[in-house]
């Protein structure tokens, strides 16, 4: 297994101070500047308290850092003793991971964060940021156009089509309507579940268990979305996550995209062709009896058992989920605090004025059915996004696939049921 960490994981010394008391290896993110802010705050809580830190770099995609953390914390490795994980983990990681309940201030975090991340009456994760979709727009185009921002779905490829076509037209004709996250992987998932709930299709598998996707708003939903794919949407969609969106959306060639909070200091620093020329919004109802519906995202930081510095550890957790921390993560890096003070922090709000108009968006996100489907999610999620992939690339119906989707979820769950 140490070989294996070894050929697997990329640390990076972050701050080695003459005589450390303990080292510890902190896993992080790398989407944005994720990594960056990561190593910052890991480095000042470093020269703080005379201890080593690394900075362990993993896969980009969630699937295969999910995949990673399983592997080594099954064979019981300390390779990692702070772990970055994805809001729909902590079922899937829980017996790993350390018990924070009174080794961490959880008062001001909001409480349907606390509860995510509590597993069987044990705190196994802190949460540090969370995120819900959001859609971006190019508010000169839609000014230069005569468009309002769009409150439909069908408003949103209707009005992505006419401005598509008169840029085209003009002599953009690198320039799509709606670029996204179609991957196979979990960030199709969050963006078919936000289509779903937003035309009233449910969640996948309802809180009480029972297997829900297979329904005829949700049909309908992902039909809308295929529909969109060769006209509004390029066809690589099918292949982009959330930095190939941006990249699309940041160089200038596309009206709207669907990502999450992360991308707007990316979208306007200097450097960026859409710098000063982007609005942030509400993604788009399924239709006037629908609602604006957005995906929980997030991400938390969790101790491994396996810790040789357990103590050091959660001292470390907690130091990148404090107040102060999180309000420079807020400010430098558009991450959405866990602590509901801070939404009124008037430095945080000049840095990012969509989070006070956004902010129902962020705390009544859709979650996706980790909680009721436990250890088993991903494999959830996996059905899920392969259905709609197919659907999306002209492989399958939408009728069909969800059909043969609700069979799936049922033999995988418990007697039919989860």
């Amino acid at each position: 297994m140490r070989k294996l960490a070894a050929a697997t994981l990329a640390m990076l010394l972050a701050w080695a101070p003459a005589q450390a008391q303990v080292t510890l290896a902190i896993s992080c993110g790398a989407v944005g500047v994720e990594f960056q802010l990561c190593r910052e705050g890991a480095e000042a809580w470093a020269r703080e308290t005379g201890n080593r830190v690394q900075l362990v770099s993993t896969p980009s995609g969630s699937t295969e850092r999910l995949a990673l953390y399983q592997q080594l914390l099954s064979a019981g490795s300390a390779d990692i003793d702070v772990l970055q994980v994805d809001v729909v983990w902590p079922g899937t990681l829980a017996a790993h991971l350390l018990d924070l309940n009174g080794r961490v201030e959880t008062e001001g975090v909001f409480p349907a964060l606390v509860r995510n991340n509590t597993v069987d009456g044990r705190l196994v994760a802190m949460p540090w940021f969370t995120n819900a979709g959001v859609l971006y727009f190019r508010r000169d185009l839609l000014d230069q156009h005569g468009r309002t921002v769009p409150e439909t779905w069908q408003d949103m490829a209707e009005t992505a089509r006419h401005i598509m076509q008169a840029e085209r037209a003009a002599g953009n004709d690198r320039i799509w309507g709606y670029v996204f996250q179609g991957r196979a992987y979990e960030g199709l998932t969050v963006n078919a579940l936000e289509w779903v709930a937003s035309h009233g299709g449910g969640s996948i598998v309802a809180e009480d268990g029972g297997v829900t996707i297979n329904n005829p708003n949700a049909i309908r939903a992902i039909e809308q979305a295929a529909g969109w794919v060769g006209h509004i949407t390029p066809r690589g969609v099918l292949n982009y996550a959330e930095e190939e969106a941006r990249g699309v959306f940041q160089s200038g060639n596309a009206v709207f995209m669907r990502n999450w909070p992360y991308a707007w200091p990316l979208l306007n620093a200097e450097d960026s062709a859409v710098r000063g020329k982007v609005g942030v919004a509400l993604l788009p109802k399924g239709g006037a009896q629908g609602r604006h519906s957005a995906t929980l995202g997030g991400e938390q930081l969790a101790v491994s058992r396996y810790s040789r510095h357990p103590d050091a550890a959660v001292e470390l957790v907690r130091y990148l989920t404090s107040q102060a921390e999180q309000k420079r993560r807020a400010i430098a890096g558009s991450f959405n605090p866990t602590l509901e003070p801070l939404y009124r922090d008037q430095e945080i709000i000049a840095a990012n004025p969509f989070f006070a108009d956004l902010y129902d968006s962020f705390v009544n996100a859709v979650a996706r059915p980790s909680g009721v489907t436990g250890g088993r999610y991903n494999q959830v999620s996996a059905e899920f996004w392969n259905a709609v992939h197919n659907v999306l690339s002209d492989q399958a119906e939408a009728g069909p696939a969800l059909a043969r989707l609700e069979r799936n979820l049922r033999r995988i769950g418990r007697n039919g049921r989860w």
